[in-house]
């Protein structure tokens, strides 16, 4: 197990409107990878936070009639309370409005300039707004009418302004030989390849400069200019560890070791910023992942111009953030699209958190409580095939969940802990300890006891998705705060807390079962 610090970011968003359910999708995400990197006894640093320059903010502040500053504030406020609101456990929001960041910029750009990477020309060319993206015209689709659209399919507009350029074209071979080294630098292989055969496909030089709008950072040198905004945004994720001043800090976070975005941003990431970064001699990233999207139920993206966005702040006030969080990583396959409804929330967390897990637990510790005072079971002789059958599923619940996490496979996580769940439900059905304790008292115990640990076991191992529901119970149960980790997680807890005088309480109902609203958010 490594012990070196891990670092973990998610996408900087753009905050031309309200967060939506996937920027909380992908928050929720990275903060399993944090927590459960933080359980692993590992040092984290997790950074997000919005990037708040670009046309595309002055255009949406101009048509509010508003000041563009002022519009950034309020909406990066937003997402500062989404982070907040589902116990997003972030270490460093940055904005890119602020004043380190302005100096990160500019120093980044003081790097490539000093490599004899930037020089000035003039741009023709087509440009998405909605993207802030360049666009080659072998790139664009025809739309509805006729009109020529963005691979994303967002409109495109004809650019010709003075700017500054970066020699993009200069690392080709340098990035088809990082992405063949290294063949886990882009997750999953689909976006891989579709980088690969882009960067195959011969790079042209990048614009990285505007003079049409001034709401940006200023390039050094040449103040009627302001950066690109994916230079600007991606430097934060350097800028929010400290970089330049902060040579200690940032030293040691840095590379980061998981840059965790969306794939409609894979390019941005894969090709402009290690190109970037070679340029001012600055180590790479370990690792690039870009999961899929979320999508409405008739298979849409969810978008704010499609106009079927909805506040995942309202959807975990009505249905408890953790029931929310759980759902989302268990619902989809990380890297992969997929569907979500209001319906299939209340379903599958009323199966699965309500009635399995739940009711394990409520069962278990509400028969400890009664029979025994809520003093704990002790075990009594050798374990018997089944126990050790349930042991064996533990353990291996504590081994499948960390590889899982480190394969960002996290509802095939979900899916092994579910398992684990119901193996233990039966085994508290064919074992009917209620049963036992006028013929087989010392057998009750027994079960009770490998019962306790389990639950122990899973609360564990589910703790990254769930943190809050889990960290109650491990607190209703007892479990030192030194053994809640999938290393520490066994049996060494459990005899000195059942042979201490604590007393387990009367069990408190962790997860009430979901009702559909009837007036359903989208």
């Amino acid at each position: 197990m490594s012990r070196e610090p891990f670092y973990i970011t998610t996408a900087i968003s753009y905050p031309n409107g309200r967060p939506h359910i996937g920027h909380a999708y992908e928050a929720i995400a990275a903060d399993a990878i944090a927590r459960f990197q933080r359980m692993q006894g590992r040092e984290v640093r997790f950074l997000t936070g919005t990037d708040e320059h670009g046309l595309k903010m002055v255009q949406t502040a101009r048509g509010q009639d508003r000041d563009t500053r002022d519009l950034a504030d309020e909406m990066s406020g937003y997402f500062r309370e989404m982070c907040a609101k589902l116990n997003i456990s972030i270490d460093h929001f940055v904005r890119t409005t602020a004043p380190d960041h302005h100096r990160a910029s500019q120093a980044l750009w003081e790097r490539l300039e000093s490599n004899d990477d930037l020089y000035l020309d003039r741009y023709e060319g087509w440009y998405s707004v909605r993207d802030e993206a360049f666009y080659d015209a072998t790139e664009l689709v025809e739309g509805p009418g006729g009109n020529q659209l963005s691979p994303q399919g967002t409109p495109v507009e004809w650019t010709v302004e003075e700017t500054w350029f970066f020699r993009l074209s200069k690392y080709q071979d340098a990035l088809l030989k990082l992405y063949a080294d290294q063949a886990d630098f882009i997750r999953p292989d689909s976006r891989r390849n579709e980088v690969i055969r882009f960067v195959e496909g011969g790079l042209r030089d990048l614009s990285v400069s505007r003079t049409s709008f001034d709401w940006g950072v200023k390039v050094p040198g040449s103040n009627d200019h302001v950066m690109y905004v994916w230079l600007d945004a991606l430097t934060a994720y350097i800028s929010g560890i400290g970089f330049p001043d902060n040579t200690e800090e940032w030293q040691r976070f840095w590379p980061a070791s998981l840059h965790l975005i969306g794939k409609d941003i894979v390019r941005f990431h894969a090709v402009y910023w290690p190109a970037f970064l070679m340029s001012a001699r600055i180590a790479l990233p370990k690792a690039i992942f870009g999961h899929g999207f979320l999508l409405a139920r008739d298979g849409a993206k969810i978008s704010k111009s499609a106009g079927n966005v909805v506040d995942p702040m309202a959807l975990a006030e009505r249905y408890g953030v953790d029931a929310f969080r759980y759902f989302l990583l268990r619902e989809v396959s990380f890297g992969q699209d997929g569907s979500w409804s209001e319906e299939a929330i209340v379903t599958r967390c009323n199966a699965e958190l309500s009635n399995s897990f739940g009711n394990l637990a409520q069962r278990t510790l509400s028969l400890i409580v009664k029979n025994y005072g809520g003093c704990l079971p002790s075990i009594h002789g050798q374990a018997p095939e089944d126990d050790v059958l349930l042991a064996s599923v533990g353990r291996a619940v504590g081994q499948a969940i960390p590889r899982a996490y480190d394969d960002l496979a996290l509802s095939q996580g979900a899916e092994t802990w579910l398992q684990a769940v119901f193996a233990c439900n039966a085994y508290i059905d064919a074992q009917a300890p209620w049963a036992l304790k006028k013929t087989n008292p010392e057998r009750m115990e027994t079960v009770l006891a490998t019962l306790y640990i389990c639950i122990a076991q899973l609360a564990v191992g589910i703790a990254p998705l769930i943190p809050a529901s889990a960290g109650k119970l491990l607190d209703q149960m007892g479990v030192p705060q030194d053994s809640r980790t999938f290393g520490a997680i066994g049996l060494q807890w459990y005899s000195p807390l059942a042979a201490s005088d604590y007393r387990l309480s009367a069990p408190q109902g962790l997860f009430p079962r979901l009702e559909l609203s009837t007036e359903l958010l989208v």
